[in-house]
């Protein structure tokens, strides 16, 4: 099948607020701070816990110490100290028991204590310490670490995703002039304010947007050269062409007269065709738009190519669209058929859509990959011939009429090709007669 033309437009992924740079890096900040304060805060509150503790033992068991000396030499139980306290922790009793003096904290009537008791004759002998003042130091801290981890947390995001926002703004405006490069505005560059001015630092942003605008204007300048140059080989044709022309008809009746002719004109429609491309590719070309019944329009473009097609209007409508461009279109599609397909060809109105479907092989695998590909043909039942520019101009002209073209194969067989216009919408009655 015959395919001639430009790739279809790459569409460049969209990315999801949660799946993008900011996202990800705003996540993974807010989780590396998190973990910090949560370790900061934790070894804070066990170092100054343990202090507590540790120094509300050593004073607990001073009082012990002197309590202790007082009751060996006879004297009464100090103030301080209590023999055999009902509250005393069972752990800490029984270590004394045992004959052994060791500190805890406990509860005293619902009060924090810190307990200090060691072995007496007649049981235990205990002293208590008030714990309620270090308890309460130890819960102020804790409420403080929390407080400064939170805004230590929201400072350090707030700074962090404000530098990140203007890194991902300067990626999102290089993949938007990608976008464009890839839609064929060639024209488009990112100009990074840091890769255009020396004086700035440099980054890695900066190195891709140079390096993208590099490879659009090197892109660029390599198409309008190939364009010049189409352009330029196509009107240098023309003049000997016609001399050709010329020259064929001046030659006697018969079938080798009628084979250079066949070549003569074959030649005439690949430079006429060549020129076409060449003002495609140059978006020089501007569609005059009116509206249209698209039902009569299909019966004319048939009628004017003079191929052999059934037309079919499931349900007409009135279409936006150049005329002249439409009917060069829907030519090329019908002939492409007839060339490369089988009959029967049909060409089905249904709404804004066409369709054009033949019944032969239908279309390569690489078309359906990559869109139509000038001068690619592939040997079909008909021996492949053409150019491979009618797809081209096809798919060209079809952009100019902000038509989209699009190429699959039927699953009974046979090539599918659907167009699909933009429809005519109108709030009063308008005139939709085929001008």
């Amino acid at each position: 099948m015959t395919a001639g033309s430009r790739a279809p437009r790459p569409r460049l992924p969209r990315i999801s607020r949660f799946g993008s740079l900011y996202g990800k890096f705003t996540l993974f900040l807010a989780v590396m701070c998190c973990v910090v304060a949560a370790v900061l805060g934790t070894l804070v509150h066990v170092i100054v816990t343990r202090q507590t503790v540790h120094q509300a033992r050593v004073e607990a068991l001073q009082r012990l110490d002197s309590a202790a000396r007082a009751y060996s030499a006879g004297d009464p139980v100090h103030h301080q100290a209590v023999l055999n306290p009902p509250g005393l922790p069972t752990q800490l009793r029984e270590m004394a028991l045992h004959g052994r003096r060791g500190t805890a904290l406990g509860d005293d009537n619902g009060t924090a204590t810190m307990w200090a008791a060691t072995p007496a004759a007649g049981g235990v002998l205990a002293t208590r310490l008030d714990y309620r003042h270090s308890a309460a130091t130890i819960d102020g801290l804790d409420r403080a670490i929390i407080g400064s981890s939170t805004l230590a947390i929201g400072g350090t995001l707030l700074i962090g995703v404000f530098a990140v926002s203007r890194v991902t703004r300067r990626l999102h405006r290089t993949a938007d002039v990608a976008r464009r490069i890839s839609a064929g505005d060639l024209d488009a560059r990112v100009a990074d304010p840091r890769s255009t001015d020396p004086s700035k630092p440099q980054d890695e942003v900066a190195a891709v947007s140079a390096a993208l605008d590099a490879m659009a204007a090197t892109l660029q300048g390599r198409l309008q050269s190939e364009q010049r140059f189409t352009a330029d080989v196509a009107h240098e044709l023309r003049t000997p062409l016609a001399g050709l022309q010329a020259s064929a008809d001046l030659l006697p009746p018969g079938r080798p007269t009628e084979l250079v002719r066949d070549r003569v004109q074959a030649l005439r429609r690949l430079t006429e065709d060549l020129l076409e491309i060449s003002r495609l590719d140059s978006l020089t070309e501007r569609a005059d738009l009116d509206a249209h019944q698209l039902g009569q329009l299909a019966e004319r473009a048939v009628r004017a190519s003079g191929l052999d097609a059934e037309v079919r209007v499931v349900r007409d409508a009135c279409v936006v669209t150049d005329r002249r461009r439409l009917e060069r279109v829907l030519s090329n599609l019908l002939a492409n058929a007839h060339r490369h397909g089988r009959p029967p060809v049909t060409l089905t109105v249904d709404g804004p859509v066409v369709t054009v479907r033949d019944h032969g092989e239908g279309y390569p695998d690489y078309l359906l990959e990559h869109g139509p590909q000038r001068f690619r043909t592939q040997p079909t039942g008909s021996g492949g011939k053409g150019h491979g520019l009618g797809l081209t101009i096809a798919v060209g002209q079809a952009r100019i009429i902000d038509a989209e073209l699009t190429f699959a194969n039927a699953t009974d067989g046979g090539a599918v090709t659907v167009l699909r216009l933009p429809e005519y919408e109108d709030d009063g009655e308008a005139d939709t007669g085929t001008l």
